[in-house]
């Protein structure tokens, strides 16, 4: 799995770090960014998936293979 973060969305509500610290911090101001290059080992991806979930905005999205064309 792969994602990425469109920080422009982000509204600080901080539910991405909350449910995946490993792949997401915030900043003094609350907005999230992208920790590593997006890649979530096989692991990971029920809490980074999680997050994606309960993002508000959805500022979090999912590269698929299509996406990388």
């Amino acid at each position: 799995m792969k994602i990425r973060l469109d920080r422009t969305l982000c509204d600080g509500f901080g539910y991405c770090a909350k449910h995946a610290p490993k792949h997401f911090s915030l900043d003094d101001w609350g907005y999230a960014s992208l920790t590593g290059d997006g890649s979530v080992e096989k692991a990971d991806e029920h809490d980074v998936m999680r997050a994606l979930l309960d993002c508000p905005v959805h500022a979090i999205i999912e590269i698929t293979a299509e996406d990388d064309l």
